[in-house]
């Protein structure tokens, strides 16, 4: 049988076959939620020859230290240090819960299908200045001087037996000031903020196809 056709899921209005076999013109991203307005975004995506259900048990599972180029851009940008000081039982990994540890909130989920991650800080210093923002205050949070970051993982399914995953990162600040420092440290971090989430979507498609 010849496979159907890939759907582009970098588009909010993509459609996609729902749970009833209805065609589903725009998606609910759970993201919006959290961080409709933002000042930079960046989305990537993968196809996994996989079911959804394995490809979202994959992101739920992913450990980014596995990939040995994030490991590299982590260590240059002193992240993995601050999950080892505030994870000791597990320096050797960078899980979800890793992440949270180190300051990441568990924002909310639509299971099975996506998951979100936030993390509040003045990114652009050396040390990352990341403050403790309760998952309920989140999304009302706009202190000037802080930003604000949530990212994403989402599954897509594209027929029985494949499915995309995708990934989006938004950040907003709310303040002229922090903007202006926050896009310069971006416009020197964004391109390797993209790869690494490029290896975590890599380490997914491995993950989920292997499991099949």
């Amino acid at each position: 049988m010849e496979a159907p056709a890939p759907i582009d899921p970098s588009s909010r209005t993509a459609c996609s076959s729902g749970p009833l076999g209805c065609r589903v013109r725009v998606c609910f991203v759970l993201i919006d939620d959290f961080l409709p307005t933002f000042d930079v975004g960046e989305r990537h995506h993968t196809l996994v020859l996989a079911p959804v259900a394995g490809g979202y048990a994959a992101a739920r599972k992913v450990d980014l230290v596995r990939s040995r180029v994030v490991r590299g851009l982590l260590a240059a940008r002193g992240i993995r240090a601050r999950v080892r000081r505030s994870h000791r039982a597990a320096p050797r990994s960078m899980t979800l819960d890793d992440l949270m540890a180190a300051g990441f909130v568990w924002l909310g989920e639509v299971p099975g299908r996506e998951f979100v991650l936030g993390l509040v800080g003045t990114f652009w210093k050396p040390t990352g200045g990341i403050s403790r923002v309760d998952p309920s205050e989140f999304a009302s949070f706009d202190e000037p001087g802080q930003a604000k970051a949530a990212w994403n993982f989402r599954t897509i399914p594209d027929g029985d037996e494949r499915s995309f995953v995708t990934t989006e990162t938004r950040v907003r600040v709310p303040d002229e000031p922090s903007r202006r420092k926050f896009l310069l440290y971006w416009a020197a971090i964004g391109p390797f903020s993209g790869v690494i989430r490029k290896q975590a979507l890599s380490l997914i498609k491995a993950d989920a196809e292997r499991s099949r």
